[in-house]
């Protein structure tokens, strides 16, 4: 199969976005837009007059170039508006152009990783569908949960469907403050909270003392029948008080009955993972691929 590597000038914005939204497996992170934000003149690999692509989400770093996986683009990976099979996945690995010389990127839950010589790392998000009523979906909450929500709501924590962007922002800063987190990091998520909103499929969620003080916020983008728990904080009040068990609770409520499935986007900590779990939502595991061919002195020297 004829694989063209595309630079980000030469790719076809249009073609690209339709043949995510056709694709059986199109997912939020991979539409341009979101792309452009979050990795600025990402290349790309198509087939077939936009039949089958997948983005190249590129960094430089000392003058050599690499492949990585942007924050808040959990999977991205091959997109196919017709079948897809290891083969063709492979093919496209395959066409990843040589100058990257670090490889380090999740393929998406659809693609089966059959390739070798790479180091592959199975991770998992945990998705919860929403079409069943309140009630039927709350019977499947943990204890743990279900006395979280209570606690809650002894403590007087109230929700509401809107929160500022930038107290969501400073929350998060003030309260957790990755130290991968840069200012570049904090103005993407500014960007793709505006944009969501221009468009229409972003979702606020915040919760609130009795004394009426911001103690935890979550927004989310909802596409494609999807809902992505993208961006969160809590204060040290708000996780005293499990406020978060309630703002999410609120959340389900208001959104049963509906053709969604809530994406929480996983976790490697076990007592985020637990929260996951605790609304019942189930796990979707997908591959992260890596291969260093940079010169050992270089991996030596720097931190790839």
């Amino acid at each position: 199969m004829k694989i063209r590597y595309l630079k980000n000038k030469e790719i076809n914005l249009k073609s690209w976005d339709n043949c995510i939204s056709n694709s059986f497996n199109g997912i939020l992170y991979a539409y341009s837009w979101y792309l452009d934000i979050l990795s600025e003149g990402w290349e790309a690999l198509v087939y077939d007059d936009y039949k089958i692509v997948m983005p190249l989400t590129k960094k430089t770093k000392k003058g050599f170039s690499y492949l990585s996986q942007p924050f808040f683009t959990q999977q991205l990976g091959v997109f196919s508006s017709e079948k897809l099979n290891a083969e063709i996945v492979e093919n496209f690995y395959k066409s990843i152009p040589r100058k990257y010389l670090l490889i380090d990127i999740n393929f998406n839950s659809f693609n089966k990783i059959n390739f070798q010589n790479v180091e592959k790392n199975i991770r998992k998000t945990y998705l919860l569908d929403l079409i069943q009523d309140y009630e039927c979906i709350k019977k499947n909450y943990s204890k743990n949960a279900k006395k979280n929500i209570k606690k809650a709501n002894k403590y007087g924590i109230t929700i509401r469907n809107s929160v500022v962007p930038n107290d969501l922002i400073n929350l998060f800063k003030e309260n957790v403050n990755l130290k991968e987190f840069k200012e570049k990091e904090y103005n993407n998520i500014r960007k793709l909270m505006s944009i969501a909103r221009r468009k229409k499929i972003g979702m606020f969620y915040s919760a609130y003392t009795k004394e009426n003080n911001l103690c935890g916020a979550s927004f989310f983008i909802s596409i494609r029948n999807r809902v992505f728990y993208l961006f969160t904080a809590s204060s040290k009040e708000g996780r005293e008080k499990s406020a978060m068990f309630s703002l999410i609770d609120n959340f389900i409520k208001s959104n049963s009955r509906k053709n969604l499935t809530l994406d929480f986007e996983g976790s490697n900590v076990e007592g985020i993972e637990r929260f996951y779990r605790g609304f019942g939502s189930i796990p979707s595991y997908y591959t992260n691929v890596r291969k260093n061919k940079l010169p050992k002195f270089i991996k030596f020297f720097m931190k790839f």
